[in-house]
């Protein structure tokens, strides 16, 4: 066969096997080219270091692969390249299709994450399917959330079950990769130019280098550098590629000029009208030194970014989070990283310019931001708020990492400002420590006010056990302009414990694992009182042979009412206006769920949850009965076809009678074709059905807001859009879309729709690089 015959063609080359933990490889060089083909066949690759050996990562670490996987690498003055054999033994179909960037997540593919600072902190993400298609990003260790909302946290609470960690697949990358289906598995080739690389201010480097595969039929993930769960961090346990010298980056300038034309439509005196509207605007990058790079955009625009996924709002008491899409703030995010998300640059809601230095010197990573928001942003609407944000993170040691933070708005007279440090020590391989203080200085509308936000976390990630402690304190008056703290004036007491067995290969269950949690919360200005709130939980979930997942959960919750949100409230009694009466809290409120996520068939792969139990209803602070199911389903008929179908409803009843609250239902439909490998079409529809009851009090009194009887609320939406995308490269693009919102009186009726607004856009931009 010509995959065994190439196989056998190398046996002349060193081999690194990590199994045998043979994982520092000098890296050959070579003066030469090869073409991009997904054809190892090149005389080059026979000069290759060869990776192979790998092991079993997920659902059980250790175990020696099903499947073999060899990783070819060598270097040019210029380049970094890699070659990839993926065999598949059993027979299986490998699942791979001509999906649009970054959309690999359901196809066979392998990762390749590349350390380029050797600090094991944060690592750049190349990802390839068996055709070639390409993910890309950046993975972190550090931190539980950071200025584009990736998320991830201890060892008490990691679920073992996510395969991409601490992944963000935001930012694009600059590289060449082909692949192709040959007997027995399939073959990729990458090429990754050093200019699209940061990387250390040294003339000989050693990089870190994690090669991961993911096997879907088997719904395995298999590691080539050893790695454990019993580690407090995955990139700790990289191997390495050594002796990488005399690389030539070039000039690294780019300067990306868009134009974008939009029209938006609504109801005028007696028609349908359009305003128009054009510009100008570009981004320019200068990659300073291969360790500094300085950003900059004029007049940004953002009407490609897809609309974000409805979520459920009627019952909640806080600001809802959603992570950033837009190009300009994702190159460098990660520099931008903070335990709590001191940064969240979706507060800059509409910037005429900014400005980004970020990069890594010696030791210490900086990332320093500037942009000015557009009048409509403002506070008092007369001026343009500026935005000023600077994050420092230094290595002390390969344990421990200190890091600094100040951030600014300021908005004519008013400002709110922030400063802080943070500190994150591992210890004993499975431990770790972080520590966080913040302090805020706002003064808005000439009132001042001062708080602080401090934190402190103990975690263990064992392999068979780990906990996850938490105490988290923030002041009544301590504002994030440039964060996300959606609530304050609490301290915070959180505990999670975990256990996790694993099963013997070839048994029905891989892994079992179950969570234990206990939270309390008490005021910041009255701790003494007691709790407020808290909740107790048992998570148990499994991992079954060949990708099933099952997952559930027990809880028991307690929640107080705050007198002052209902300082509005009156009540009328048989035509007699009274005082509403708060009630105390809520105890004894018992929930769970259940859930199960389906192996990754070549066509289909899908998850559902049912969630039930007892809730409180904060808008009548009243006791009730919630039932939420959450389901998605995605489809892949054909190579160039997938739809995604999600639907959340959530269904609040009243505890005292039974009779409803609330009732939210969203379903959503994604469809897209991808034409070729830049170009792809996209349809999304969306129904978001809202009803809120008149409120009551627990008698079933009619209640008053502010002397006016309560109308409930009633929204029946459909939205849909469109987009056709052309994107040969990352930044050089054109886009087309139209958009529209349309309303009915009675729920998913579609008969008696009326535009409430629409739009067209497109977008065309294009990249000079040097």
């Amino acid at each position: 066969m010509i995959f065994l015959a190439a196989l056998l063609a190398l046996q002349q080359t060193p081999a690194f096997d990590g199994r045998a933990n043979a994982t520092h490889v000098p890296i050959p060089r070579v003066d030469t080219v090869a073409v991009v083909d997904g054809k190892l066949d090149e005389p080059v690759w026979a000069r290759a270091a060869r990776l192979n050996g790998f092991s079993q990562y997920q659902p059980v670490d250790g175990r020696a692969s099903d499947e073999p996987t060899e990783v070819l690498v060598w270097y040019a003055p210029d380049a970094i390249w890699f070659g990839i054999r993926a065999r598949e033994l059993h027979g299986n179909v490998v699942r791979a299709t001509r999906a649009n960037r970054d959309n690999i997540s359901s196809e066979d593919y392998v990762q390749i994450l590349l350390d380029t600072y050797s600090d094991r902190r944060t690592a750049y993400v190349f990802g390839v399917n068996a055709l070639g298609v390409q993910q890309d990003g950046t993975r972190s260790d550090q931190f539980g959330g950071g200025a584009g909302g990736r998320s991830a946290t201890g060892g008490g609470m990691r679920d073992f079950n996510s395969l991409d960690g601490n992944v963000d697949l935001n930012p694009d990358f600059v590289f060449e990769s082909r692949g192709r289906l040959v007997d027995g598995g399939y073959e990729v080739e990458i090429r990754i130019p050093f200019k699209t690389l940061r990387y250390q201010n040294a003339d000989v480097q050693s990089w870190g280098i994690h090669v991961l595969r993911r096997v879907q039929h088997s719904g395995t993930q298999d590691s080539w550098a050893p790695a454990l769960r019993a580690n407090a961090s995955f990139l700790a346990q990289e191997g390495t590629l050594d002796g990488i010298r005399d690389v030539r980056r070039g000039v690294d300038l780019e300067a990306t000029p868009a134009a974008t034309a939009r029209a938006d439509g609504g109801p005028g005196a007696t028609d349908w009208r359009y305003s128009s509207d054009q510009s100008l605007g570009g981004d320019l990058r200068w990659g300073v030194r291969q360790n500094l790079t300085l950003n900059g955009t004029i007049n940004p625009d953002f009407s490609q970014v897809e609309a974000d996924v409805g979520q459920v709002t009627l019952n909640e008491r806080f600001a809802l989070f959603y992570p950033e899409k837009r190009p300009f703030f994702l190159e460098g995010l990660s520099l931008f990283d903070t335990p709590n998300q001191m940064i969240y640059t979706r507060n800059i809601v509409a910037p005429d310019a900014g400005l980004k230095f970020t990069g890594k010197l010696g030791s210490t990573n900086v990332g320093t931001m500037l942009a000015a928001d557009a009048r409509s942003s403002s506070w008092d609407g007369s001026s343009h708020p500026l935005f000023s944000i600077a994050r420092v993170r230094r290595d002390m040691s390969p344990n421990v990492t200190l890091g600094g933070i100040a951030t600014a708005r300021e908005n004519g007279d008013d400002y709110s400002r922030l400063g802080g440090a943070d500190i994150r020590i591992v210890h004993n391989k499975l431990y770790y420590v972080q520590l966080q203080g913040v302090e805020s200085w706002t003064d808005s509308a000439g009132r001042f006010g001062r708080g602080t936000f401090a934190e402190g976390v103990w975690d263990r990630t064992g392999r068979a056990s780990g906990f996850h402690y938490n105490v988290k304190a923030i002041a009544p008056a301590f504002r994030a302009a440039t964060g996300f703290v959606n609530r304050t004036d609490i301290i915070d007491y959180s505990a999670h414990n975990r256990i996790t067995f694993y099963g013997s290969p070839g048994a029905l269950v891989q892994t079992w694992t179950a969570f234990f949690g206990f939270e309390r919360i008490t005021s910041y200005r009255r701790p003494r009182d007691g709790s407020v709130e808290g909740n107790e939980s048992v998570s148990p979930s499994a991992t079954l042979r060949g990708g099933w997942r099952l997952n559930s959960s027990l809880n028991r919750n307690f929640v107080s009412y705050t007198p002052a949100s209902y300082a509005s409230y009156t009540v009328d009694r048989a035509g007699t206006v009274g005082a509403f009466v708060v009630p105390n809290a809520e105890t004894n409120m018992y929930s769970g769920s259940f859930g199960v996520t389906t192996p990754t068939y070549r066509k289909f792969t899908a998850t559902g949850t049912l969630a039930y139990g007892d809730a409180a209803l904060f808008r009548e602070a009243a006791p009730g009965r919630s039932t939420r199911i959450d389901a998605t389903i995605d489809l892949r008929p054909t190579s160039a076809l997938r739809t995604s179908i999600q639907y959340t409803r959530l269904a609040l009843d009243r505890a005292r009678d039974g009779s409803p609250f609330s009732r939210e239902a969203i379903p959503r439909v994604k469809v897209e074709y991808q034409i070729n490998r830049a170009m792809f079409a996209r349809v999304i529809g969306q129904y978001t059905a809202r009803t809120r009851e008149s409120l009551v009090d627990r008698d079933g009194n009619p209640i008053l807001l502010g002397g006016t009887p309560d109308a409930g609320e009633s929204t029946n939406e459909f939205q849909v859009d469109w987009l056709l995308s052309y994107r040969p490269s990352p930044g050089t693009l054109f886009y087309f879309g139209y958009g529209a919102t349309m309303a009915e009186p009675d729920q998913f009726r579609f008969g008696n729709l009326t535009r409430r607004r629409d739009g067209f856009f497109a977008k065309l931009s294009y990249v000079f690089r040097m």
